[in-house]
């Protein structure tokens, strides 16, 4: 929590005014202050999916390797090596690393960190499902070894997303899969601040003076990661105005989310700098629970996907239609599987009728359907509002329950009954580099308890991705990614709601800003 300073003697205050009219300060601290799309609550990179603890756990934590703006795995922290038979891979931790707390990197660390991982994310069970054996080789090596070549290893291990791969102590490693590390202690380029974390309010972060950066250029989340402030802080503002007006007047720097309506407010204002830095966009999706009535029945997931409209979700979001895409494809338009077999209601705004039909043939009896919204994030406050409306005009009885966002993290975590603390459905916004490719998907695969929040079981969706994974060519991966996108349409294993671009805004004092999935705060400088 922040320290709050009381008590001063008001001999200690003379004393240090008298100071401060004669001694300058050695230097200047450069802190840059930014609004990000959500508070934080939740720390661990690990137990969650949210955007918002991805983002937080760059800051802190390193990865073994790393994707670059090709989509190139490249090292980072260790080199690897792969074996002519796809069997075995070498990992070769490179020189310097430490720990926040001055320990040294070790492949018992990694060992442990991948083990924790490979436990919740679908590409990280795929590894598991065919690892003959994962130790150490040396003092700073280690090698992992498979039954079968799986092509996607180093793909899965450097996915910025969904979840990434970060490397922590052994002791934080050794927390239980679904319990939450107790520190944030890692090797990246910031240090957390404990004692100034205030949660959903403020997150302060402090550049790593021991940070040893990768080589090679500063590229996404691959190479160089030059940290050149001395903080950062984010702070929580969840009225978009206020927080526009904060940006406006000087008092934040870093705006990562700026409402398309208030764009206009930008235009011509000197000193200020907005763009789309995801150029690929993002796309919005609903996700159902499968453990409980009524969406345990694939026909009543059937008729709430009929009920829905791409258009109307998007339009209510976004608005403008310069800054959203009414698009079938699960992997996001203009991506290597952009297929669009089964989205031709949500395409062509939703069938209200034979949403209502289907409804009726299911014979669903009012169970109402728990629908989680979230209050204070821009992104995700239309689409249940939307929703509601469209499900209610279906038939479904609807009990839309307001919370915010770390709220709803927490909350979808449950597998309670929803009318016991559970739910049924809830809208969340992925990245399209987290969707494009069938593996990287974290909605996809269908292992009950061990699949992604709403556990599904679904045998066919799995041997469809395993078809995908054995896949050797791109055009028998397209083969496959099509089938794929036809099951999530038929099964409803997610309602994908089209996609958009959110763009950022910031202060001419800060240089460096790149373009990203997500905002990366090293590589960047505050002028002034």
């Amino acid at each position: 929590m922040t320290a709050i300073w009381s008590g001063l003697r008001s001999g200690l205050a003379a004393a240090t005014a008298l100071t401060m009219t004669t001694v300058l300060p050695a230097f200047a601290e450069t802190t840059i202050t930014a609004v990000m799309h959500s508070g934080l609550r939740v720390l661990d990179p690990v137990i969650t999916t949210a955007h918002i603890t991805r983002d937080n756990a760059f800051m802190i934590f390193d990865t073994l390797v790393a994707l670059d703006e090709d989509f190139v795995v490249q090292p980072q922290m260790a080199s690897f090596e792969v074996s002519e038979d796809g069997l075995s891979y070498t990992f070769t931790l490179r020189d310097g690393l430490k720990w926040h707390d001055g320990g040294e990197v070790t492949p018992a660390d990694c060992i442990a960190s991948m083990k924790r991982w490979m436990q919740r994310d679908g590409g990280g069970q795929m590894i598991e499902a065919r690892m003959e054996s994962l130790e150490a080789t040396g003092d700073n090596s280690f090698e992992l070894t498979l039954t079968e070549p799986f092509p996607y290893t180093l793909e899965a291990m450097a996915k910025p997303s969904g979840l990434a791969l970060f490397m922590m102590p052994e002791r934080l490693a050794s927390t239980p899969a679904n319990e939450p590390i107790p520190e944030m202690i890692g090797s990246g380029p910031f240090k957390f601040v404990q004692d100034e974390f205030q949660p959903g309010v403020k997150v302060v972060y402090e550049k790593n003076e021991d940070y040893v950066p990768a080589e090679g250029p500063q590229s996404w989340f691959a190479g160089a990661k030059d940290v050149k402030v001395d903080r950062v802080e984010w702070v929580t503002m969840p009225d978009a105005q206020t927080s526009l007006n904060a940006l406006m007047n000087g008092e934040i720097d870093f705006l990562e989310q700026v409402p398309v309506d208030l764009l206009p407010l930008l235009e011509g204002m000197p000193g200020l700098q907005n763009q789309v830095l995801a150029p690929l966009g993002y796309v919005t999706i609903g996700r159902m629970n499968f453990l409980h009535p009524p969406f345990d029945d694939p026909k009543i997931r059937q008729a709430a996907k009929l009920a829905l409209s791409q258009e109307d979700v998007l339009t209510a979001l976004i608005g403008n239609p310069d800054y959203f895409k009414v698009c079938g494809a699960i992997f996001g338009c203009d991506t290597p599987f952009e297929f669009s077999d089964g989205s031709e209601s949500l395409t062509s705004g939703g069938d209200i009728e034979a949403a209502k039909a289907l409804l009726e043939e299911a014979g669903y009896d009012g169970t109402p359907v728990v629908l989680m919204q979230p209050t204070d994030v821009v992104t995700l406050t239309a689409q249940p509002i939307v929703a509601a409306q469209a499900l209610r005009e279906a038939g479904f009885t609807v009990d839309m329950q307001p919370m915010d966002w770390q709220t709803l993290v927490t909350r979808r975590a449950s597998q309670a009954d929803p009318a016991d603390g559970g739910w049924n459905l809830f809208f969340t916004n992925w990245i399209v580099p987290e969707v494009s490719n069938p593996l990287a998907n974290i909605m996809l695969p269908g292992r009950g308890d061990d699949a992604w929040f709403g556990w599904p079981t679904d045998e066919t969706m799995n041997g469809l991705l395993d078809d995908f994974a054995s896949a050797a060519e791109l055009e028998d991966q397209k083969a496959a990614a099509q089938q794929i996108q036809a099951r999530v349409m038929e099964n409803v294993n997610y309602i994908h709601l089209g996609q958009y671009f959110n763009p950022s805004a910031w202060s001419d004092s800060l240089t460096g800003i790149t373009e990203a999935p997500f905002p990366v705060f090293w590589g960047v400088e505050k002028e002034g």
